[in-house]
């Protein structure tokens, strides 16, 4: 495959999706039988992922096996490269301590649950970016600057300045044990003076994402129900800022909730 804006496109659109990646990954030990891979990865929409990824070139399929064309063989070695060049180092980071929990506010979207906000310091600024991998379902923004985790329904945000935010904690207890768990985690990655590498995102499924999506069918999105909107979310097909409900305050959280999910479908 040559270089040009199209071709690139169609392989970043292929590598966009976690389940793909997985694909490719299960790939890169041999050829598989299109049974093999549903068994791996799900059977969920799985002719869609893999027509996409022969679309990329990435792939080849025949009389019903899969396996890496030699431009996907490429693009995973030249990935490794990269992977095993980049610098994680945090020798120049301090250890952080939590310094207060300023406020515990009502959340919005359920008035039995706590917006939290607190104090973190030094702050880490740029070094979030590098403990991302910490997290299983951690993302870094660069738009905001800060790394956003999601552990249930709980939704933590690191800001470079210091800031922390917590939604969806059920005491100021709980709070202040996943603000010591949190310090802990990050303390170790610092202590070790390396970062772990980056690795696979836990799968996301239409289910989980239907969950917190206002599920009043409205139509508004143009899809014939939420749940379809959630699936074509998951293939890259609709965008958030399609479901217009979201955008009430009474949907604030959810709308926080989903901006995490969508990072890892």
């Amino acid at each position: 495959m040559s270089g040009n804006p199209n071709e690139i496109k169609l392989v970043n659109n292929a590598m966009s999706n976690a389940t793909r990646r997985k694909i490719m990954n299960f790939l890169s030990a041999g050829d598989k039988s299109t049974e093999e891979i549903g068994e791996e990865v799900g059977k969920t929409m799985l002719d869609f992922h893999l027509k996409l990824l022969q679309q990329a070139s990435l792939i080849e399929i025949e009389e019903g096996t899969v396996k890496l064309s030699e431009y996907g063989k490429n693009f995973l070695k030249e990935k490794e490269d990269k992977s095993a060049d980049k610098n994680a180092d945090l020798s120049q980071a301090k250890p952080i301590e939590i310094t207060e929990v300023r406020q515990l506010l009502p959340c919005i979207a359920d008035s039995s649950k706590f917006r939290v906000i607190a104090n973190m310091a030094p702050p880490l600024v740029g070094t979030l970016k590098v403990l991302e991998p910490l997290f299983p379902r951690g993302r870094y923004s660069d738009k905001i600057g800060a790394l956003i985790i999601q552990k249930g329904e709980v939704i933590t945000t690191i800001y470079g300045t210091g800031k922390v935010t917590l939604t969806m904690i059920k005491s100021e207890s709980e709070a202040k044990e996943a603000l010591e768990k949190l310090r802990s985690t990050i303390n170790e990655a610092i202590a070790k003076g390396v970062a772990p590498a980056p690795r696979e995102k836990i799968r996301v499924e239409p289910m989980e994402i239907y969950k917190y999506l206002p599920q009043t069918n409205c139509g508004k999105c143009g899809e014939q129900s939420c749940y379809t909107f959630a699936i074509k979310l998951m293939s890259g097909e609709v965008s958030l800022d399609k479901c217009i409900p979201l955008k009430e305050p009474e949907y604030a959280i959810n709308l926080e909730q989903l901006q995490v999910l969508s990072a890892y479908v």
